[in-house]
C-alpha cells in the first residue's frame, strides 16, 4: 500500500479524530465555566458577548497561519495527522521541525525525498513524544500555579502583570529578532541565493507587520474605532503576507 494511502486512511482519521473531539469538549467546558465565573463576578450578558466576539475575531489571523502550516503537513504526513496536531498543539514551527527530525533519523529529508512508511512512523512518533512534556507539565502544575503567582507577586497584582507583560514582550521579541537577523547571518555564511531571498522575505513580513499594526492601533485610538481594534491583528497578518508574496 502507498504510504500516503496509509497516512490518509480511515483508521488514521478515526484515531486522529478522537483527540480532536476531546479538544472540542474541553473548549465547550471552558466556555461554560467562563460564563458561570462571569456571572459570579457581576459581568453582564452584553459584556461577556463582547468579550467572546472580540476573542473570536482576534483568533482569525493566527488561525490562518496555522491553516497554512496544516497544508504543508497535509502533503508530508497526511491530512488526519496535520489536522489533529494543529488542532491540539497549534505550533506550526514545532510540528514542521519535529516531523523533519523524525524523518531525517531514517535518512529521509521531509518535503524533498519520497516519504516511506518508516519515515512516516518516525515523524508521527517524534511529533507526539516531543510534545508530551507540555501536556504533563500543564496537567500537574495547573492547580499549583496560584501558589506560584502569590510567591512571585507577594500580594501585589501589579508585579504579576508586569512579569506577564515582560514575558510576552520577550517571547515576541525573540521570534522577531530571529527573522530580522537571519538574512545577515546567511550572507555571512555564504548561503545560496534562494535561502537568502527567503530570509529577506521573512524579514520584510516582520517589519511590515510591525508598521501595519502600529498604524492600525494608532488610527483606532485616535478615531475611537472599536471594531478596528478587534480586527487589527487579523488585518496585519493577512496584509503583511499578501504584500510580501507580491513583492
Amino acid at each position: 500500500m502507498d504510504v500516503m494511502s496509509i497516512a490518509n486512511s480511515p483508521a488514521m482519521w478515526i484515531a486522529c479524530g478522537i483527540p480532536v473531539l476531546f479538544v472540542i469538549f474541553q473548549a465547550v467546558l471552558f466556555l461554560r465555566e467562563a460564563r458561570n465565573a462571569g456571572k459570579q463576578m457581576g459581568l453582564t450578558q452584553v459584556q461577556m458577548k463582547n468579550a467572546m466576539r472580540s476573542s473570536a475575531v482576534t483568533s482569525i489571523g493566527p488561525s490562518i497561519v496555522v491553516l497554512s502550516g496544516m497544508l504543508s503537513l497535509l502533503v508530508t504526513v497526511g491530512a488526519p495527522m496535520g489536522w489533529m496536531r494543529l488542532s491540539m498543539i497549534g505550533s506550526v514551527m514545532f510540528e514542521s521541525i519535529a516531523a523533519g527530525l523524525g524523518t531525517s533519523a531514517v535518512g529521509v529529508t521531509l518535503g524533498t525525498d519520497p516519504m516511506t512508511s518508516e519515515a512516516l512512523g518516525m515523524a508521527i512518533w517524534t511529533m507526539i513524544l516531543c510534545s508530551i512534556g507540555w501536556v504533563i507539565f500543564a496537567t500537574f502544575s495547573a492547580s499549583r500555579m496560584d501558589k506560584i503567582e502569590v510567591r512571585l507577586s507577594k500580594g501585589n497584582a501589579g508585579t504579576l502583570t508586569t512579569i506577564a507583560s515582560c514575558a510576552i514582550i520577550g517571547v515576541f521579541s525573540a521570534m522577531c529578532a530571529s527573522h530580522l537577523i537571519k538574512p545577515a547571518y546567511l550572507i555571512v555564511q555564504a548561503a545560496d541565493a534562494a535561502a537568502v531571498g527567503g530570509a529577506w522575505k521573512n524579514c520584510l513580513a516582520c517589519v511590515l507587520g510591525a508598521i501595519i499594526m502600529y498604524v492600525l492601533n494608532t488610527l483606532a485610538a485616535k478615531k475611537e474605532i472599536g471594531w478596528l481594534k478587534e480586527w487589527a491583528l487579523t488585518i496585519t497578518i493577512i496584509a503583511a503576507m499578501v504584500i510580501t508574496a507580491i513583492i
